[in-house]
């Protein structure tokens, strides 16, 4: 069964790097994993363009051809220093992961 993986982040302000230029970044470096990674479908990232106090910068939207499809591409070698950035820049993250 396919799983839909959605994944927002907020990033830090208090650094020489603006959230735009982070969520920009991440933009590419995840979308550049399309065609790369057995089991993933798809890939998208969307930078946040209306500010507000309730919103995220980035939003990751992700499809995998199963469960173990998401497993292995959190291990995956192209995708650990990816996520090991975002943690470096990130001051919040949430996820839904669902069946489609």
């Amino acid at each position: 069964m396919k799983i839909r993986h959605i994944v927002m982040w907020k990033f830090r302000t208090d650094g020489p790097i603006t959230p735009s230029m982070v969520a920009q970044n991440m933009k590419s470096r995840l979308e550049a994993l399309n065609g790369k990674i057995d089991g993933l479908i798809r890939i998208e990232v969307g930078i946040n363009d209306i500010e507000s106090s309730s919103a995220f910068d980035a939003v990751l939207v992700s499809e995998f051809e199963s469960l173990q499809a998401l497993e292995n591409y959190k291990k995956h070698p192209l995708h650990i220093p990816i996520s090991q950035y975002c943690k470096e820049h990130r001051t919040d993250r949430k996820t839904v992961d669902y069946y489609i």
